[in-house]
């Protein structure tokens, strides 16, 4: 549960979150992308076990510590799995010194008004229970137009878990995603602003959130969201950009630090030696970080 050391780490630490809870949906692609193909694992066992490799390397590397990363989500999965026979949520913050958030969704439901609802989450009071270690969650919506009915039953959802999460002394990431290829994708923003602010302005004292957003076509447009006495931090996520293209965007937006996925293991294979897996990395990791500060 969340301790005031890692609640002001994430409110005030410089650096950014790193984002390795591919699930089993994403988990084919990613792998693909770090050389691993579908002829290389046959069962579900065997693919988890593969992206928990990549995971357990990229967490080892001398580059990932709290100096640049300060916090990293985690597949609900990976709660299970150890590095250096510690569970993964204890090594990140007793040896790393990284704050561990857990993923919580359950996946999206089938495109209606322009969005994508989170899927129903059983049993996420005894998940919240058993997250023994781990500071706070992550969900994720997704929003593909400007449909403000969309947008606001995306919103109001995304604050129904949170406050659940809240409640069990965690710290949810809120992240209603607006898909960066969308054509009305400013006009999304805007109104994802606005009903974000609604609902903050509902949150009662104490019920603190963070925010996972795509990043803006107006640069510093969720600035009145990170000022917001409610939220602790206001992240961004990469969407599909480039490493480059996301650094470069993110680093108009003043009051966002990153939480990238695809953009932080951008080059990285499983190929590489050990030195060349490394050098990868920690050049991806220092972009990500100076974007971020």
């Amino acid at each position: 549960m969340s301790s005031s050391e890692q609640r002001t780490q994430m409110s005030d630490g410089a650096g950014f979150i790193a984002a390795l809870d591919q699930s089993g949906g994403s988990t084919p692609k990613a792998l693909a992308l770090y050389g691993v193909a579908a002829s290389e694992y046959s069962s579900d066992e065997e693919m988890f076990g593969e992206i928990q490799k990549m995971r357990a390397r990229i967490i080892l590397a001398d580059d990932f510590t709290k100096d640049k990363v300060i916090g990293a989500i985690l597949f609900e999965r990976t709660l299970g799995e150890q590095i250096d026979g510690q569970k993964v949520a204890d090594y990140l913050w007793s040896v790393k010194g990284i704050v561990p958030f857990l993923k919580i969704d359950k996946g999206l439901e089938d495109e209606a008004n322009g969005v994508q609802m989170m899927k129903p989450i059983p049993g996420l009071a005894a998940t919240l229970a058993k997250a023994d270690g781990v500071f706070g969650t992550k969900e994720r919506s997704v929003i593909h137009e400007a449909n403000a009915e969309g947008i606001a039953a995306v919103v109001a959802q995304q604050f129904d878990v949170a406050r659940e999460v809240v409640a069990s002394g965690m710290v949810p990431i809120v992240e209603p995603e607006v898909n960066i290829n969308s054509a009305t994708k400013a006009e999304a923003e805007d109104i994802l602003k606005a009903e974000i602010l609604k609902n903050l302005d509902q949150l009662a004292d104490g019920q603190d959130i963070m925010l996972k957003l795509t990043i803006p076509n107006q640069a510093n447009l969720y600035d009145e969201l990170a000022d917001h006495p409610r939220v602790l931090r206001v992240v961004a996520l990469s969407g599909g950009y480039s490493t480059e293209q996301a650094c470069d965007l993110l680093g108009q937006n003043g009051k966002m630090i990153a939480s990238f996925s695809r953009a932080l293991t951008e080059g990285l294979s499983k190929k590489q030696s050990d030195a060349e897996f490394n050098a990868a990395l920690g050049g991806n990791i220092d972009k990500i970080f100076r974007a971020s500060i």
